[in-house]
């Protein structure tokens, strides 16, 4: 299979999850309820959360975002690594569909937490234009360059036009489509690579599974803690 289709089949089996669509103003409001009063979660709403949230209290949400997702995506990848585990159809394995299910889960928290617009159409869906959104920020989690610098045009397009919601950026007139075609291939072509690994993980009965969850977490673990430290960047810029 060719990487970028890889990618784009890997992506659109993850938003498909149940759990991957995050809910901005719920996220917010059930995280920021412990530190801000009603006014200021208000604020954080139709504004963003930075400006009620101390850099120490920001830390704090993040770390904890990470972790659950981190925890439940290693459970998850050991259980299907298991004798007999279970998989998708359309050549995407369960596990790695269950895997970036929770990237892209974590993506939508960590911006809604830094600051940025809705992911979401006005349907409460992850459109097409959303999806390269994602990958790019999925690039900078796996270590592209080109996707952080996609990442950094997109915050400085994303202030300049104060948009309520990140899809309603035309990407063709920024040429952030075609700077995320070339992140996807680039994702695919790493994907083939995780794929494979994976499953010679699983090949082995009963270490599959301790196997498999140590290979999630030193890949999730490491991506999430990249994604934050971009936006932390973001925000100091």
């Amino acid at each position: 299979m060719e990487a970028t289709e890889l990618w784009n089949k890997t992506l659109h089996a993850a938003i498909k999850l149940p759990f991957v669509g995050i809910d901005r103003n719920e996220f917010l409001t059930k995280e920021l309820r412990p530190y801000c009063t009603p006014e200021q979660i208000e604020l954080a709403l139709g504004d963003s959360p930075v400006k009620v949230l101390s850099k120490r209290q920001i830390d704090r949400i993040a770390n904890g975002c990470i972790s659950y997702h981190t925890t439940i995506v290693c459970a998850t990848s050991a259980l299907s690594g298991l004798p007999g585990g279970w998989f998708m159809a359309a050549t995407v394995p369960a596990d790695i569909a269950q895997f970036y299910g929770h990237v892209l889960a974590l993506i939508q928290k960590l911006l809604y937490l830094y600051g940025w617009a809705d992911l979401q159409d006005e349907k409460g869906k992850l459109s097409d234009e959303t999806a390269n959104t994602m990958t790019l920020f999925v690039g900078v989690m796996m270590g592209s360059r080109e996707a952080v610098q996609g990442v950094n045009a997109l915050a400085k397009a994303v202030a300049e036009q104060a948009v309520k919601r990140i899809p309603r950026i035309a990407l063709t007139r920024y040429g952030f489509y075609n700077m995320a075609k070339q992140v996807g291939r680039w994702i695919g072509i790493k994907l083939t690579k995780e794929t494979f690994a994976k499953g010679v993980g699983k090949a082995i009965p009963l270490v599959g599974a301790p196997v498999s969850a140590a290979l999630t977490y030193w890949t999730f673990k490491p991506m999430a803690v990249r994604l934050k430290r971009q936006l932390d960047n973001n925000l100091k810029n």
